[in-house]
C-alpha cells in the first residue's frame, strides 16, 4: 500500500474510568500494525512503554512478540501483534476496541475509531491533533491509586504528600497538556 494510497484514522484514545476524562486524538495510516499502534498510544498518552500491554479487538487479543520466541506473543495466549495492520480489523468509523497497559495497574484505554479520512500524501503520521490532561505518573496504582495521589499531591498536610511531590518534583499539574511534547515524542513535531 503505497503513502498516497492510505486511509488516515483519527482515533481517540481515552483512559477508562479517569474522572474528568484523560483523553488524546491522533491521526495514524490504515497499515499501522497494533505493535505500532501501541508505541503510538505510550508516546501519545506519555507513558514509558515499561510494561507489557494487551489489545483486545472482537473478541480477540493481541499483544507484542515474546523477544525469547519471536513466532509468539509475550506467552499470554494472544496474536502476535506486529503481524496485525488497523485496515485488517477496523472496517468503520464508530468502531470500538481496549488497549490494557501495565497488568498491574491495569491502564485501560478505550480505542475509538471516529473518522476514516481519506489518504493525503503530505500529512507526517502518526499526529496527535488534540488532547486533555496529563498522563499520571508511571506505577501509581491504576486509576484508583492516581485518585489517592491527587488527593496526597494537592494537599501539603496529607501523610503522603512530601513523598508524592519529591516522586514527581513537585510540578505535577493534572489539567496540564502539551501537544508539541506529545508530537516531539510521536516524530511528527
Amino acid at each position: 500500500m503505497s503513502k498516497a494510497n492510505k486511509q488516515i484514522y483519527q482515533i481517540k484514545i481515552t483512559l477508562r474510568r479517569s474522572k474528568p476524562p484523560i483523553w488524546r486524538r491522533v491521526l495514524v495510516a490504515s497499515d499501522t500494525t497494533l505493535s505500532d499502534l501501541h508505541r503510538i498510544i505510550q508516546n501519545a498518552m506519555g507513558w514509558y512503554n515499561a510494561h507489557l500491554h494487551m489489545f483486545e479487538i472482537h473478541g480477540r487479543q493481541y499483544s507484542a512478540p515474546n523477544p525469547f520466541y519471536p513466532g509468539m506473543a509475550a506467552d499470554l495466549g494472544t496474536e502476535n501483534a506486529d503481524r496485525v495492520k488497523l485496515y485488517q480489523i477496523v472496517t468503520q468509523e464508530g468502531q470500538k476496541f481496549t488497549y490494557e497497559y501495565d497488568f498491574g495497574d491495569s491502564w485501560e484505554h478505550i480505542i475509538l475509531i471516529e473518522k476514516i479520512l481519506p489518504p493525503d500524501a503530505k500529512r507526517k503520521l502518526p499526529v496527535c491533533v488534540k488532547g486533555k490532561r496529563a498522563c499520571p505518573p508511571e506505577d501509581v496504582g491504576g486509576v484508583w491509586g492516581y485518585e489517592l495521589f491527587l488527593e496526597a499531591i494537592n494537599d501539603p498536610e496529607h501523610p503522603e504528600h512530601k513523598d508524592y511531590a519529591e516522586w514527581v518534583d513537585d510540578d505535577f499539574d493534572p489539567e496540564a497538556f502539551d501537544l508539541d511534547m506529545v508530537n516531539k515524542r510521536l516524530g511528527s513535531g
